[in-house]
């Protein structure tokens, strides 16, 4: 789940730590301005790599405006410390309004009394009734037939929608997604697939969406979103697009595709004016033959997990979120920052409510095989730094991606379930001869 923000507010003030009560504009003790918070560094989303001889395709550099980068030295993963990109910490996204918004109320339990089964209900119906398509049966009370709204006649309980757990592979990704324990829908979505490029060598694809449960329609927002990403970067990388641009590409095609959301008539706002725009968070990877690139906005993750797990694993990417933002102006320490009950109220998201849309990416070049963890919230919650993801993902993760997203999925439920949980494993086998050298 994710949180979009309204106006934050400091439990002590930054100069002379007195405590402070909310609403408070100045510090009463020492006359601190608190609306003059540090603002995060200037944000250079892209670290943009190229390609050796070794990689199998002349990658073009990334156009420009694409991503806004230049073209650098190669990064390993492996040399990376948890959270940083080739030796520098990828900074929050920096936004013009600092603040947090404070999700609606918890969803309550799906946990009905269920009556007796009617024998009834299990009595033949006529002749009309097809044998070849049999009518649904209650998973509640296994006795209730299923009506066309999909509740059961005889308990009313409401049968398992579609997307409350889905699963999918192709090729060698893969990813589930399941509505967890607490929450009535499920708001994630996911694409994954695979394709060739021009030079034949295989290329896999996953997005990985979660919808903003403040938002309207988030679970439309989501699969919008990870549904457009994903065809564009199946569409751009067989015609040879560098997978950093593709990525970038992707990503503003996906918030247009939310932007088209809001687009609703007018009376149906005069009916629901407190309604606001779809949003939903975006982050999706790119493997290639000795290539990795990542790209995302709001505080779904990414994770590097090599094979060899006496190698260091690695979080990919930074989260533009309250917790993110306190950090990188020095205010909290992280443990600090992330035991906040505003920790997960994000500072950038995809929706026509946004603030300016500046999509993060950034490339690698792992020397060693291993599986990229791509996710929303609802796991890494249950696993948070790159070791614990590390010590979650199966040792043949690289081997067997579905059951590893299994594997993953059931982690999040056994640790309480209370968000919609999506994950998708990409294995990322051992790279060419010298594609580890920059």
């Amino acid at each position: 789940m994710s949180q979009i923000p309204q106006q934050a507010a400091l439990s002590k003030c930054p100069s002379c730590a007195e405590p402070l009560e909310s609403g408070d504009l100045f510090c009463g003790a020492c006359g601190y301005d608190l609306s003059v918070v540090p603002a995060p560094p200037q944000d250079h989303p892209t670290l943009t790599m190229t390609g050796s001889p070794g990689d199998g395709v002349d990658w073009p550099a990334p156009e420009p405006g694409g991503s806004g980068g230049t073209p650098s030295s190669a990064h390993l993963p492996t040399d990376l410390a948890g959270t940083d990109s080739g030796g520098k910490t990828l900074p929050a996204q920096q936004t013009a309004t600092p603040g947090v918004r404070f999700d609606r109320p918890a969803e309550p339990d799906d946990d009905y009394p269920l009556q007796a089964p009617d024998p009834r209900a299990t009595a033949p119906t006529g002749p009309e009734e097809d044998p070849a398509d049999p009518p649904k049966v209650c998973v509640a009370c296994r006795a209730g037939r299923v009506d066309s709204d999909g509740y059961c006649e005889n308990c009313g309980h409401a049968q398992p929608r579609e997307r409350d757990h889905m699963e999918r592979e192709s090729g060698p990704v893969a990813a589930v997604s399941d509505r967890g324990l607490r929450h009535h829908r499920n708001e994630d979505s996911f694409t994954v697939g695979h394709t060739a490029l021009p030079d034949g060598s295989p290329a896999v694809v996953a997005i990985v969406c979660d919808g903003v449960s403040s938002a309207t329609r988030p679970d439309e927002a989501s699969a919008a979103a990870s549904q457009t990403a994903g065809d564009i970067l199946l569409a751009a990388l067989p015609r040879g697009t560098h997978p950093q641009t593709a990525m970038h590409e992707a990503i503003v095609a996906a918030s247009q595709a939310v932007n088209a959301l809001a687009e609703e008539p007018a009376s149906a706002r005069e009916h629901a004016p407190h309604q606001n725009a779809p949003a939903c968070t975006i982050v999706g990877a790119v493997v290639t033959s000795g290539l990795l690139v990542v790209g995302w906005v709001g505080d779904s993750r990414a994770y590097w997990v090599p094979v060899d797990r006496g190698a260091p694993p690695a979080r990919l990417t930074e989260d533009d979120s309250w917790a993110a933002q306190m950090v990188a102006a020095g205010l909290m320490s992280e443990a600090e920052a992330y035991a906040d009950e505003r920790a997960h109220a994000i500072t950038g998201w995809l929706g026509a409510d946004a603030y300016e849309l500046e999509p993060h990416t950034a490339s690698f070049k792992p020397d060693r095989p291993g599986v990229v963890v791509v996710c929303t919230d609802g796991l890494w919650n249950y696993a948070e730094t790159a070791e614990e993801m590390c010590e979650a993902v199966p040792a043949d993760a690289a081997d067997r991606p579905l059951h590893s997203a299994r594997v993953l999925v059931g982690h999040a439920l056994d640790g309480g379930g209370h968000d919609n949980v999506t994950v998708a494993v990409l294995p990322f086998p051992a790279p060419p001869q010298g594609a580890g050298s920059a």
